[in-house]
């Protein structure tokens, strides 16, 4: 009996594919790690934790989270863009991860790209940003402290998580469109800004809401300001950053999950339908709330979606400020 050429090919295919698929179906069999790009503590760190504990119960297998932070977040990412494919490690990275993209860009130096290189899965929380003082700043929008940074004779410092990196990008477009003077003092991640800026070693900087919300209520900082659209409804009278004459601040908070490119299908399929069921699970979905935080769970088309327009929106933004990664 003889088979056509084309069957031939096609049953060889199939049968060197089996292998693969069969792993994927069988996924996972052991630990999966969740790299956080910034030292543990910050808003991302605490969410990626709380995923982890969910997802430890429902898959069957330990997923552990380890900070690789620095570089705006950039180190962290190099590590999964450079993992094997097979769903074991995976990032949960925030709004930063747009800006040091196309900051990279700008250097013609990008080790990774968020498109080339990364498959996304789901978001994990939508969490609003928020423009920071220190109380010893006699401001209470961020109207009054342009005012005030003005009539300083030395410029304030203002604080973000490297360069390249969302606060990086926010302090130079203000000092840009409200015509101020600002210093750059970059940290490895949003913890050990708002110690510094708890000190009053740093008068200005940027944080996301849930790891801000405890200091904003006790009165060790202030927040002047959101980038979100609408105003916080944990902080209600903070205003947004168009309410005070600077929309092209503007820019959504979000922490979400990706893994290497080329991760087979039926394993990001799996890694979406846990995520996402941990994201609607009503006692983690609390707890994100609790954190002023919106959980997330949309698909991976729509989450990519947004990332890349994110990058749209401020790759031009970097352009202008010439904006890079050290």
């Amino acid at each position: 009996m003889t088979f056509p050429r084309r069957t031939l090919l096609l049953a060889a295919g199939a049968t060197l594919a089996a292998p693969g698929l069969a792993r994927a179906q069988e996924f996972p069999t052991r630990p999966i790690r969740i790299i956080v790009p910034f030292p543990a503590g910050g808003t991302t760190d605490v969410l990626a934790r709380l995923y982890a504990q969910r997802l430890t119960e429902t898959m069957g297998q330990s997923v552990v989270v380890e900070n690789r932070g620095g570089g705006g977040g950039s180190i962290g990412a190099d590590v999964v863009a450079k993992a094997a494919p097979d769903g074991y490690t995976l990032l949960f990275h925030n709004l930063t991860f747009s800006t040091t993209t196309a900051a990279l860009e700008f250097a013609n130096r990008a080790p990774h790209s968020i498109e080339r290189d990364f498959a996304p899965i789901t978001l994990g929380a939508n969490v609003p940003m928020l423009l920071l003082v220190n109380p010893a700043v006699p401001a209470r929008n961020l109207r009054e402290f342009v005012a005030w940074a003005k009539t300083q004779p030395q410029p304030p410092f203002y604080g973000s998580t490297g360069p390249g990196s969302t606060m990086n990008l926010i302090g130079e477009l203000l000092k840009r469109d409200a015509d101020i003077r600002m210093e750059h003092v970059p940290f490895r991640g949003a913890a050990p800004l708002v110690q510094d800026m708890l000190a009053g070693r740093v008068q200005f900087g940027g944080d996301q809401l849930s790891s801000s919300l405890q200091h904003v209520r006790s009165g060790a900082l202030r927040a002047i300001a959101t980038l979100s659209d609408t105003r916080p409804s944990a902080l209600p009278d903070v205003p947004t950053v168009r309410e005070m004459g600077l929309p092209n601040l503007t820019l959504l908070g979000w922490n979400g999950f990706f893994a290497p490119a080329r991760t087979p299908e039926p394993v990001l399929a799996r890694l979406h339908r846990e995520i996402a069921a941990a994201a609607r699970s009503p006692a983690l979905a609390a707890r994100i709330q609790e954190l002023g935080a919106e959980p997330g769970g949309n698909s991976a088309e729509e989450f990519g979606a947004s990332v890349r327009a994110q990058i749209e929106q401020v790759r031009p933004l970097v352009r202008a400020l010439q904006l890079q990664i050290e």
